[in-house]
């Protein structure tokens, strides 16, 4: 399990990744695709990589600044504290280089900004670190000097690199020279450690910025928290202080004006559109507020409303030059894509009920344009929903067409209907995250929020013969979200979600303005407070009601409630007094769940009777209204007190009250309380508490947590989904998995070579024969590729078959479950193992293996080439969703080593949820830790599954490219028939370590795996090397349980009688010079000796020679006086005189032992390490 707990790792909390919770690994993993995609375009043109420096190495370059704040959740926004706290200076924290290739990143950092970039980063593919240790950045020249170097690594394979030159909004001239000027690029061409000669002379240059917006302009779940929490609350805001100002100007609301009315919208657009340096020009893309008769066609075309109307007031633009009777308004995000049109109303759009049931209410022009007005609310979102479900502009135009006539049709204005459909217009306009429409039809527009709008434009005045009333707006904006599904038979259908963002903008609205509407409500509440009232005895009243209609479309309203003997009448700011009397209820319910927490719910049944006296948002699909009593409220406590007992007493002869459960709530009716509950929490929170924007939002906007979890999903890619998972990936189930029983479980245990993975298969299969009767599968090694996806199916394919005649002959008593360990130690990636299983070619192979669990062992000595240079493919054989466990296989007797510590803190920061195993080469010691890696159904977690999909694309369908190792490390195998010099081979394994190169690594082995003879032993033993923890293990081969038969061949099969074989594991390795490396371990042929000659006598022989003949007998003339020898002349000499005779003849001498020796050698036999035996 768990060496430390994860939060004691050290990790920053400065800014979580981890967002709305919602997968935000996937979304940053989603981010980098979507980058590199600009990478893998079918033109001549792309780059190779795109390069992000940061900070003054880039002079503070606002376009690389802005890639990385996207690819890293804005960690680097200059409004962020969390930096400031660190204390180290922004040089610093700022020291990062990224270069993004097609299908891996480069990423230069130094020890200190390592621990804040690691959340953020640690989850993408093929990650290379370029970081020093905090101990070799202490030296600061040896820092400068690998940034340079790392620098130049990072480039080297380039030749087209891609700049961010220009952040959105303020695009600039691409200028290659003014690139050269920047710090790190100018240290490109430093002799010695550069990259020999000018940055923009080895590489082409060219300006991604604009490849880049557009990949930034999509919706993706952070960028929409972004929007809801940010954006939207801004939005809103104006919108409050749009109704605060109407508010404000009650007593002269007549005489206020379109300029004065459209302030806050006109001053948030034009501010800021200021800032954001482009232009939008469209009329549906700008701020107004019309009144009255000034909303005409022409008047809302007319494509510019920068100089609004101080003349058109009020009180002067209604028909005939009477007071407007209702006004579009429109707010647009300026940087966003925001937007949203209303249509509101001056004076009242209904009549109360004030006990007369003979006289009904006159029809006014504000009843018409309301009900006119409530039809286009009902067609838009109409057309909004067709068009989530079809993508298709034309059908949500039928649609909305046809749902604005049935309900034109409802309301009774047949004679409107004609005039109204010729003059109605409906578009839907995709808006990117700037704010600007971009065409519908476009590849990426289903990641873009939309604008749907209906205008009924010129609506006549029938009612007065008094020209036009003006035009009715509504618009809203949404986004969709659509996710692929693939059935059973095959096909691929679509499941959508959409959520409308402006929702909590109030649809309907009215303000009272003539004297008499405006006391109107006051008379109201006096009159039916007197003692012979239609509603009865006056009992209660207060503030803190909220009246819900059934109709979904709208939000509730909030305002105050008397409760009356027979009735009671809500009181709203806008609307006036909303009667109900028992003359037009059926029924009214009353719901509190039997707890004071729980929101108390008046259930009112009405009759249509009551219809011609509500507003008309509140007429609903079905006849109810619901009053809410927030607990603790005094109206709560009040109603229990005054009215509760009355109503239920007089429930035969005056109101029929009933008290419900919760069983007796309709879908419709549980939907409301539900909404009422979520308000009510989100409300009451404690003072100290930080009120969330999203948790309001989500009470404002109901359906908002189902769409962000569809949204999630869908947003990750366009490769469909397996109908049986979709359930899991929306988490509206957690099925407990069950195994079946016939099902074949396959434990995978990987990791890099030298991992200790053999060592511990050997030790699950000889220990625990109790999980089933085993079956191993081990990795070609004498192929070029770690895993080979074709080797792997044949095999599970002749295990299915083997299993199957095995069951056949053994009875169901003494049948063993058969269970599969495959061991893979390589450069594997552990996406690609999953995805042989999936593809394989025969479905019933495919039905009969389940993966029960991936486990991945760690040696922490191998997993650094250098520095913190991780080895191709280490991080991601911890991926999160893939690998339930990780086995630390050294260093795990020491309390607290750093390097485990540093391990697991990154292993943690990339797989959450992996459980942290110690075993020491290998030997797993506790049994709970046994368990987790025979888990049978680990794999098949929901959360693991919903990681896959979410961070593998296609990986079901084998569709997921898992991406190319890097560095290359090359697996060479040799195969050779003669035993090796034991002390030779040791002495050259233990040299390989000082002759490691740094990058490039060309030509470093790394690992040494097979199995040899020794001259000394007739045994055969299995040696492994590893070359930077400079271990050699030599052990005797141990028997272990055999695979199917026929599954692969020997390695007599394919070699002949060479039965040893050697492994090299490295970079850029030739198999010619590892034969030569080789060879040098084998017993060495001897050389044949050349003859000699006088020149080649040493001075050592020259005096054996003469010690050994200088008693010799001297020629006539010479004498020896006892220390040299002397002739007739006087002459002396310390050699004897016939030196040169003596010299000649040992030379003969010795050619003749030469000659003889290389005749004897001639005839022995010698054969090469790699010759065969015959």
């Amino acid at each position: 399990m768990d060496a430390y707990p994860p939060h004691r790792l050290g990790l920053p909390r400065a800014r979580s990744p981890s967002g709305l919770g919602r997968g935000s690994p996937s979304v940053s993993w989603s981010r980098l695709r979507q980058v590199q995609s600009i990478l893998t375009q079918s033109s001549k043109s792309r780059p190779d990589g795109i390069l992000c420096i940061l900070g003054i190495d880039s002079r503070y370059n606002e376009g690389c600044r802005e890639l990385a704040n996207y690819l890293l959740f804005g960690l680097y926004n200059q409004n962020t504290s969390d930096f400031e706290k660190t204390g180290f200076s922004e040089e610093v924290l700022d020291d990062v280089i990224i270069l993004i290739k097609s299908d891996s990143v480069h990423l230069y950092c130094n020890p200190v900004n390592y621990r804040y970039l690691l959340p953020y980063v640690a989850h993408w593919r093929n990650l290379h670190f370029h970081c020093m240790t905090e101990n070799e950045y202490e030296d600061e020249e040896a820092a400068e000097e690998f940034k340079i170097a790392s620098f130049v690594d990072m480039v080297r394979d380039c030749s087209k690199i891609g700049i961010p030159y220009s952040s959105q909004g303020h695009l600039q001239i691409f200028d290659m020279f003014v690139v050269e000027k920047w710090p790190i690029v100018q240290a490109f061409a430093l002799e010695g450690i550069g990259g020999d000669g000018f940055f923009t002379m080895k590489y082409e240059l060219q300006d991604v910025s604009l490849n880049l917006w557009n990949v930034y302009s999509k919706m993706d779940p952070m960028s929409l928290e972004s929007l809801l929490s940010e954006d939207l609350v801004a939005f809103e805001h104006q919108w409050t202080s749009f109704f605060a100002n109407f508010d404000t100007e009650i007593p002269f609301l007549l005489e206020l004006s379109e300029s004065q009315a459209g302030e806050p919208f006109r001053s948030y657009f034009s501010h800021g559109m200021i800032s954001s340096h482009i232009t939008e020009n469209s009329p549906s893309r700008q701020p107004f507020v019309l009144f009255g008769n000034h909303s005409t066609r022409e008047n809302l075309n007319a494509g510019s409303f920068n100089f609004p109307s101080e003349g058109h007031l009020v009180r002067n633009t209604g028909p005939s030059g009477s007071f407007a009777k209702h006004m579009v308004v429109q707010c647009v995000s300026p940087k966003g894509p925001l937007a949203c049109s209303r249509t509101y109303f001056f004076g009242a759009t209904y009549v109360p009920y004030l006990g007369d049931d003979n006289k009904l209410p006159k029809k006014t022009e504000q009843m018409l344009l309301s009900q006119v007005y409530a039809a286009v609310i009902e067609a838009v979102l109409a057309g909004i929903a067709c068009y989530a479900k079809t993508s298709s502009l034309t059908k949500a135009k039928e649609v909305a067409e046809q749902v604005l006539g049935s309900e034109l049709d409802a309301f009774e204005l047949l004679q409107f209907k004609a005039a109204v459909r010729s003059k109605m217009a409906f578009h839907i306009h995709a808006v990117n995250n700037q704010g600007r429409i971009v065409p519908l039809d476009c590849e990426d527009s289903l990641y873009f929020v939309k604008t749907a709008c209906m205008t009924v434009y010129d609506i006549p005045d029938l009612l007065g013969g008094r020209g036009c009333l003006g035009s009715v707006v509504f618009s809203e904006s949404f986004l969709t979200s659509q996710i692929l599904v693939k059935e059973k038979d095959g096909t691929v259908t679509t499941e959508t979600s959409s959520i409308v963002l402006t929702a909590a903008i109030p649809r309907f609205c009215s303000w009272l303005v003539e004297d008499n509407e405006v006391k109107l409500p006051e008379k109201t509440k006096q009159g039916v407070k007197e003692d012979e009232c239609f509603l009865g005895t006056f009992l209660t009243g207060g503030e803190g009601a909220y009246l819900f209609s059934s109709n979904p479309q709208f939000w509730p309203e909030e305002g105050k409630v008397f409760f009356f003997s027979s009735g009671l009448l809500f009181s709203h700011r806008h609307h006036g007094s909303i009667i109900i009397s028992k003359d037009h209820v059926n029924s009214i319910s009353f719901y509190d769940g039997d707890s004071t927490s729980i929101v108390a719910a008046l259930l009112i049944d009405f009759r249509s009777s009551l219809l011609p006296h509500l507003p008309v948002h509140f007429h609903g699909p079905s006849n109810f209204l619901m009053i809410a009593l927030f607990p603790k409220s005094k109206i709560y406590q009040a109603f229990y007190s005054e009215v509760f007992s009355l109503w239920q007493q007089q429930a035969n002869s005056g109101l029929s009250f009933k008290v419900i459960q919760e069983d007796g709530l309709s879908v419709e009716q549980k939907r409301l309380h539900s909404s009422a509950q979520k308000l009510f929490s989100v409300l009451s929170h404690s003072a100290g508490e930080k009120r969330s924007p999203l948790k309001l939002l989500s009470a404002k906007l109901p359906d908002l947590d189902w769409f962000l979890q569809h949204f999630a999903v869908s947003s990750v890619s366009r490769e469909p989904v397996m109908r049986t998972h979709l359930p899991v990936l929306l988490q509206q189930v957690n099925p407990t998995h069950r195994v079946e029983n016939d099902k074949v479980i396959i434990s995978i245990v990987t990791g890099l070579p030298g991992c200790h993975a053999s060592e511990l298969c050997a030790f699950l299969v000889t220990l625990h024969k109790e999980y089933g009767r085993w079956m191993v599968y081990r990795q070609i090694m004498d192929s070029s590729e770690c895993f080979h996806a074709a080797h792997f199916q044949k095999y599970l394919s002749n295990a299915m078959e083997a299993q199957r005649t095995r069951s056949a002959r053994q009875s169901a008593y003494i049948r063993k479950k058969a269970r599969l360990l495959v061991v893979l130690q390589g450069y594997t990636d552990v996406i690609d193992v999953v995805q042989a299983l999936q593809t394989h070619p025969d479905s019933n192979v495919k039905s009969c293996f389940t993966i029960g669990a991936i486990t991945v062992c760690v040696e922490p000595l191998s997993c650094y080439m250098e520095h913190r240079f991780l080895f191709p493919k280490c991080l991601d054989q911890c991926s999160q969703g893939l690998v339930s466990n990780v086995v630390f296989t050294s260093h795990t007797m020491e309390q607290r080593h750093p390097l485990l510590v540093q391990l697991q803190s990154l292993i943690r920061a990339a797989n959450p949820t992996a459980a942290f195993i110690l075993a020491e080469n290998g030997i797993v010691t506790r049994n709970e830790d046994i368990e987790l890696i025979l888990s049978e159904n680990s794999f098949s977690n929901p959360q693991m599954l919903r990681s896959r999909y979410l961070m593998y694309p296609g990986w079901y369908e084998g569709k997921f490219d898992a991406g190319s190792v890097f560095p290359l490390m090359v697996q060479i195998c040799v195969w050779f028939g003669r035993p090796l010099e034991k002390t030779r081979f040791v002495a050259k394994c233990k040299a390989i370590q000082s002759s490691i190169k740094p990058s490039p690594f060309s030509g470093n082995i790394y690992h040494i795996l097979g199995k040899v003879k020794f001259s000394d032993s007739e045994r055969t033993m299995e040696v492994c090397h590893n070359t930077l923890a400079n271990s050699l293990s030599i052990m005797p081969v141990l028997e272990v349980p055999t695979p199917p038969p026929n599954s692969r061949g020997t390695p007599q099969d394919s070699s002949g009688q060479q039965e040893c074989y050697l492994v090299f594991i490295g970079c850029s390795l030739k198999e010619e010079s590892v034969k030569d490396w080789l060879r040098q371990s084998a017993k060495q042929k001897p050389q044949r000796k050349a003859l000699k000659t006088r020149g080649m006598l040493t001075q050592q022989e020259i005096r054996n020679i003469h010690v050994k003949r200088h008693l010799d007998p001297l020629p006539a003339g010479y004498f020896y006086n006892g220390t040299q020898f002397v002739n007739f002349f006087g002459d002396k000499t310390d050699f004897h005189p016939l030196m040169d005779q003596f010299m000649n003849d040992y030379v003969e001498e010795a050619n003749r032992e030469i000659e003889k020796y290389n005749r004897e050698l001639e005839q022995q036999e010698y054969h090469d390490l790699f010759e065969q035996k015959p």
